[in-house]
């Protein structure tokens, strides 16, 4: 990622759910990733010995948030047959990518959702009342590791 005086726009991103490459990849034109965070857990130790009278704060386990990504429907049915999979007892765990792109849409940077899983999906609100909203959907995903990386 090269240095830039502007930050990047949050609208350009892709997400690939899977990594496998194939036909059984889900992509989509997701309009939302968000969640995504990494807690390090401490404990507080102190020497019986120690000359000064506190703490020191040791880094032990750490835990990642659920990330919850929506999309517009689009009749594909992937996303909801892996949730679907998941809840009879297959275990699909997946390397999930969301790649941040700048203005000409290349890649800067990415987000690797290492050992996900599909932990909720939610479906559209329908209303007929004509507003001319978009049917969205929204799944949370329960990963094991964030990992960041900058291209």
């Amino acid at each position: 990622m090269a240095l830039r005086d502007n930050p990047y726009g949050a609208f350009n991103f892709m997400v690939k759910l899977g990594d496998t490459g194939g036909e059984d990849q889900i992509a989509g034109g997701f309009s939302d990733f968000t969640g995504a965070a990494v807690e390090v857990k401490f404990s507080e130790y102190r020497n019986g010995n120690d000359k000064e009278n506190h703490v020191r704060k040791i880094a032990n386990t750490h835990s990642t948030n659920d990330v919850t990504l929506k999309r517009g429907i689009i009749g594909d049915l992937r996303l909801f047959e892996w949730i679907k999979a998941t809840r009879e007892g297959a275990y699909d765990a997946r390397t999930v990518t969301v790649t941040l792109l700048d203005e000409a849409r290349t890649p800067v940077c990415q987000w690797v959702l290492r050992t996900t899983q599909p932990k909720k999906w939610t479906g559209p609100t329908l209303a007929a009342k004509g507003g001319g909203e978009v049917a969205m959907e929204e799944l949370v995903l329960a990963a094991e590791r964030i990992d960041f990386a900058s291209l």
